[in-house]
């Protein structure tokens, strides 16, 4: 019996780009195939030269259709069979191969803000709801609001054998974050991209939309980021890399603030846990920072450590290959 496939891409809109998705009925037995589409309706192509591939690198159980239905994820290639200049996750894979032996691991934070007829879902029309305080990892009707989106999100990713690890309200009502790792560069970004497809097509069938708006509220509410966790093995088997890390992302501050999502400025103000995007700092336990070294990592000796800055609308194959490149590199001298 033929089953559907759901081709999912990323898309060259800027400064942000998006997730696009189309669905392919597969004969029985059969390998996916390559496709394809209008580049030019995607921001990936002109329209007098318009085809563009889809190469499926991977797949999924599709949580939503069920059965023999699958998500694949796909490479942007151009007829020539070349990665597409709005193809990031190519480039990454060079700096993995390259770096392998550091055996870096990937946890990404994922924050997000629900919407529901123009305002984040819960508040109230034409006003604001009660000052941040109770919304974080709140409970009660009066304090969460979208709870039975991310239950559904969650048992897909779960359902689909994506690494999903936990789920929390966020500070902002309306908020949420899901993690996915540990994971390599490659699979961390992969997983992030489908869990991302499956929070906005889940959204769908609940009249809400998902935004990765890294500041979707003006004034005194806190941003959306992607906090990302970060380790090698030498990282996780004493503290000095740990800190080496920390000093290598410092020196390397400005191309990774260039490169971690469109306006972060808005979100990196120095306030709402934030550091300035225009500063760089590290120390332990101190969410105030551009990298936090967790406090049971200073106390253990090894571990990991967290890069506060990326935005929520950063793309994860950048930020891994930057911070996988960045840190590495240093570590080799």
């Amino acid at each position: 019996m033929p089953y559907r496939a759901e081709y999912i891409w990323i898309d060259g809109s800027e400064p942000t780009q998006l997730l696009r998705s189309k669905t392919k009925v597969v004969p029985d037995g059969q390998e996916l195939p390559i496709w394809g589409f209008d580049g030019s309706s995607t921001n990936q192509a002109p329209g007098n030269e318009s085809d563009c591939v889809l190469r499926p690198v991977k797949s999924i159980p599709d949580p939503i259709r069920g059965g023999n239905n699958v998500l694949v994820l796909c490479e942007v290639l151009d007829t020539d069979m070349t990665p597409h200049p709005s193809n990031t996750r190519a480039e990454l894979i060079e700096v993995a191969d390259r770096y392998a032996s550091h055996e870096p691991w990937f946890g990404i934070e994922q924050e997000y803000t629900f919407f529901k007829d123009g305002r984040p879902l819960g508040w109230p029309q034409g006003g604001f709801p009660a000052p941040q305080g109770g919304y974080y990892c709140g409970i009660g009707d009066d304090e969460v609001f979208g709870r039975d989106v991310v239950e559904a999100h969650t048992t897909a990713c779960i359902e689909s054998g994506l690494e999903i690890s936990g789920t929390n309200a966020e500070v902002m009502m309306g908020q949420w974050e899901f993690q996915i790792g540990p994971l390599g560069p490659l699979e961390v970004s992969d997983q992030i991209w489908l869990a991302r497809w499956l929070l906005y097509r889940i959204g769908e069938d609940h009249g809400i939309s998902a935004t990765l708006n890294p500041k979707p509220i003006k004034g005194d509410w806190n941003g959306a980021g992607a906090h990302t966790n970060f380790s090698t093995k030498e990282m996780r088997q004493s503290y000095d890399p740990i800190i080496a890390a920390a000093e290598a992302l410092g020196k390397n501050h400005d191309e990774h603030i260039e490169n971690y999502g469109a306006g972060i400025d808005q979100r990196l103000t120095g306030l709402h846990e934030t550091a300035p995007w225009t500063e760089f700092n590290y120390g332990v336990s101190d969410r105030g920072a551009s990298v936090r070294i967790p406090w049971q990592v200073k106390v253990e000796g090894k571990g990991y450590l967290e890069d506060r800055r990326p935005n929520a609308n950063m793309d994860p194959y950048v930020v891994t290959r930057l911070i996988t490149e960045t840190v590495c590199k240093d570590a080799e001298g």
